[in-house]
């Protein structure tokens, strides 16, 4: 039987279903062979050569595959059909040639298809190919690349910034984007503008809204009113005159549908609708490709195939009737410059199969087809055909000009199905307008706004409202750029040519998991790490993080995939000019480093204060220079008078504020509030030449400087708290707030609390029952930790369960505990997705086991064994 090589056991699952016996279908798991992590992997004196090694935990899945051949002398590659897919497949057939299970006469082929579904995967195995050696050289290309930025620029970041994990090739310049939006942010100066509108009636006794566009005879732009004495002067200016509709425009529109889903739009609005990060979409997205739901989700091409564009018309002439399927299938041009990539468009493998008839049992799954299915749908679908309406209403003396627009759908098209979210809010009056005649006169409506002025006030917004409550000012400022959400930084990366479709996620979430960012409320945060490492590439390597550098790389890559461009002569151009600036750079010392980035920074850091004085002069002490300085954590501003002043403050602090606070007094001590460079804390006393090291303790995450008062800060200095003696042996049990958050102590067992406050009102019973659970779940006494979820029964006997561990939910099956990944809902898992896992650390376990040299010793043992 020939052996079909895929990455996936669910991949395998679904092809060998569709091949059955006359094939033998087995899993590589991923890449089977890598660069070792250590220096001399890739070989620059040597043109570039790379010494690949076969992971401890492919072994077992290389001989598996070894083992098939030996019965069957045939192997077909079946892996994705992109880059990385073709590097697996290249990468298989050198390791098995490497151990001599590929021989001379073995018949080997390379075939790829779009979709897991019968139909595909026949006609893949009918047409085989070679393994695609420019796609391969591509990657090679990327993987030296990649190699030789992080093996030589992580380790500069080591020895100059304490704290610092590691650069790379387009992490670095991801990471920038979001460092330089932060800085815009800080650097943004509001700017006050205010609106003006009015409720009218018309004669027959509907009301609608008008926005003032004309005022003393000028055009208004969207700032012009820029105080409340401005803004009260244009509401007597309307209410002062008689008003009457000038025109009434009524004009037909369209809308189109969105081209169907690329992996970057698919991210983007998963993020949009569902609060889904690019990791999880894509581990989505996977599971679905596998299941044969729908085609290959790493792709940048937007283009459907024929068959598929005549499905989807059929099941719209099907569901909704021929008037919503245009004349002609729509077409739509992929704009990627990339060729490797361009693949179909993400789209169900059946049309006819919405979510429901699926009958999905993963929620992640289910909404994500959903979404898929309907912008696949609506993009063949007809257009939505509108009828925009502008009113405009006048004073005799053209003084005054106000506006109404609203808009009537007269056939909803491709929106009964589906409209594309938005990254941010759009001023955008939708609203349907009642009958409007020219001529009418403009009234005044008996409608009150007085609801809308107190709501503005209460929200500390100003407001100013007509004697009739008609006509309503509201005081509004500019805000400043938003910051990256997944889906937006994404989106940014892909109009740079930044990254590609394989890359997104990975991006995103390795400079996450470095600690440089922090996600908050799905938005993008840099930490000062994050923000010093920018900077520092920024002086000291400004190219390799420059935008159209690192998109014109890209575009070199794609040359190389393309058969156009020879890889190691862009490995050697490259490698000239960056091993020279990393030689530069590693002479310098830290303290020449340091001062550089002061002086980078010195406008952000120290910008001129308002009685004129120095701005480096520390706010606390008045005679040390401010500085920048580094630690573990990041960049910090510190007084240079240390240890005398130990005044610091984040690089994004207010620079004239010494972030102290006298809180109040307690046993003749003053408790104060103050922010060093670990973020804000309280501390009782000063430090003096006898008490160096006063008591101190961090403020939680969830707890804001500025609501701190006395009593919280003592709540927090008198931590740990006791709660009382244990009832089995009287030790006593403790509550507190730890490096891992707050928690209850009992002896050695540490366990766990969901919330801070707990902390503080935790009592006996739910202390010993919470203990309890953590020592059930280490294997210890107490009763036994409840599942959060109840899978089923294991083929091999035994409960699987999903339960809560210290570090986050996992899969236990008997003695096997299998770590979520990340992203993945324990309500969400399903027994089969369980038995994978179970089944995946079993064989991780099983290699170690193997591995290990010690297990063979003991003569007496053997004797017994063979005695027995």
């Amino acid at each position: 039987m020939p052996v079909v090589v895929v990455e996936s056991p669910a991949k395998a699952k679904t092809i060998n279903k569709y091949l059955g016996p006359d094939y033998t279908v087995l899993a590589s798991y991923g890449h089977v062979r890598d660069l070792p992590p250590k220096d001399g992997s890739v070989d620059p004196d040597d043109e570039f050569a790379m010494t690949w090694e076969v992971s401890p935990d492919s072994r077992k899945h290389v001989k598996a595959i070894a083992d098939a051949l030996a019965e069957d002398n045939a192997l077909i590659l079946a892996t994705d059909p992109d880059r990385e897919g073709e590097a697996i497949s290249w990468h298989l057939q050198e390791a098995l040639t490497k151990r001599r299970s590929i021989k001379k006469d073995t018949d080997v082929k390379r075939v790829t298809f779009n979709a897991i579904t019968k139909d595909a995967v026949s006609q893949a195995m009918q047409n085989p190919r070679e393994v695609d050696l420019p796609l391969v050289e591509a990657y090679l290309a990327r993987r030296a690349l990649d190699y030789l930025v992080g093996f030589n620029l992580s380790p500069v970041l080591w020895r100059k910034l304490p704290g610092a994990k590691s650069a790379g090739r387009v992490q670095s310049v991801c990471l920038r984007l979001i460092v330089e939006r932060e800085m815009e942010i800080e650097a943004f100066r509001p700017v006050e503008y205010w609106s003006v509108k009015a409720v009218f009636e018309t004669p027959r006794g509907q009301t609608y809204e008008a926005r003032l566009v004309t005022l003393a005879g000028n055009k208004l732009d969207k700032h012009d009113i820029s105080n409340a004495t401005q803004a009260e002067l244009a509401v007597q200016a309307i209410t002062s005159r008689a008003l009457k509709v000038t025109s009434v425009e009524a004009k037909p529109a369209a809308r189109n549908p969105s081209a169907p889903f690329m992996t970057s739009t698919l991210q983007q609005e998963a993020s949009r609708k569902f609060g889904m990060g690019a990791r999880q979409t894509m581990s989505t997205a996977q599971r679905l490709y596998e299941a044969g739901h729908i085609t290959y989700m790493r792709t940048d091409g937007i283009d459907m195939a024929p068959e598929a564009v005549t499905m989807t018309r059929d099941a719209i002439k099907d569901r909704y009737g021929a008037e919503y399927v245009p004349d002609g299938p729509r077409i739509y041009k992929n704009k990627a410059k990339n060729a490797q990539e361009a693949h179909e468009c993400i789209r169900p493998t059946d049309m006819a199969r919405d979510a429901k008839s699926l009958k999905l049992t993963e929620e992640d799954q289910r909404k994500l087809y959903d979404l898929i299915w309907k912008r696949t749908i609506a993009c063949q679908m007809a257009a939505a055909r509108l009828e925009r309406t502008t009113v405009e209403i006048g004073s005799d003396d053209g003084q005054v000009g106000l506006r109404a627009t609203g808009q009537v759908v007269l056939f909803d098209g491709f929106l009964r199905v589906y409209e594309e979210g938005r990254d941010d809010v759009v001023d955008e009056d939708d609203k349907r307008l009642p009958q409007i005649m020219q001529g009418d006169p403009a009234v005044f409506a008996g409608t009150s706004l007085k609801d809308q002025a107190d709501k503005a006030r209460s929200n500390d917004s100003g407001a100013v409202l007509s004697d009739n409550e008609a006509v309503l000012a509201l005081q509004h400022h500019t805000q400043p750029p938003p910051r990256y959400t997944e889906a937006t930084l994404v989106k940014r990366m892909e109009e740079l040519g930044i990254g590609r479709p394989s890359t997104y996620a990975s991006i995103v979430t390795t400079i996450q998991d470095r600690g440089y960012v922090r996600k908050d409320k799905n938005r993008l945060i840099p930490e000062e790490k994050g923000r010093i490492v920018t900077i520092f590439l920024l002086n000291f390597f400004r190219r390799y993080v420059g935008y159209e550098f690192t998109a014109n790389l890209e575009e070199e890559l794609d040359d190389v995939s393309a058969g156009g461009r020879d890889y190691k002569d862009l490995l050697s151009r490259f490698w000239r000019d960056f091993s020279a600036a990393i030689s530069e750079t590693s002479e310098l010392r830290i303290t020449e480093v340091l001062d550089k980035l002061d002086a980078a920074l010195a406008p952000q850091l120290y910008p001129p204060r308002e009685d004129g004085s120095d701005p480096r002069i520390c706010p606390k002490c008045g005679e040390g220079r401010l500085h920048l300085k580094t630690s573990r954590t990041g960049g910090f501003v510190g007084c240079g008078n240390y240890p005398e002043c130990r005044y610091t403050r984040p690089l994004s602090g207010d620079p004239d504020d010494s972030g102290d606070r006298v809180l109040g007094e307690d046993d003749g001590d003053e408790i104060s509030l103050k922010t060093g460079r670990f973020g804000p804390y309280v501390q009782r006393g000063e430090v003096t030449e006898e008490n160096k090291k006063p008591p101190r303790a961090s403020l939680p995450n969830t707890w804001s400087p500025d609501d701190m008062d006395l009593d919280k800060a003592l709540m927090l200095l008198n931590l740990p708290r006791e709660v009382g003696p244990h009832p089995d042996d009287g030790e006593m049990i403790e509550a507190g707030i730890g490096r891992y958050g707050p928690y209850v102590k009992h002896g050695k067992l540490y366990a766990n609390l969901k919330q801070v406050d707990e902390v503080f009102e935790i009592g006996m019973n739910r202390a010993v029952e919470v203990l309890a659970q953590k020592a059930a779940s280490r294997g210890g006494r107490g009763a036994t930790a409840k599942p959060l979820k109840e899978l089923g029964e294991h083929p091999d006997g035994g409960a699987v369960n999903v339960m809560e561990g210290r570090y986050g939910p996992y899969v236990k099956w008997e003695k096997i505990n299998a770590t979520l990944p990340k992203g993945v809902e324990p309500a969400d898992v399903t027994l089969e997705q369980a038995l994978e896992l179970v089944a995946e650390k079993a064989a991780k376990k099983g290699g170690r086991k193997k591995a290990a040299p010690k297990k063979k010793a003991a003569p007496k043992k053997k004797s017994t064994a063979k005695s027995d």
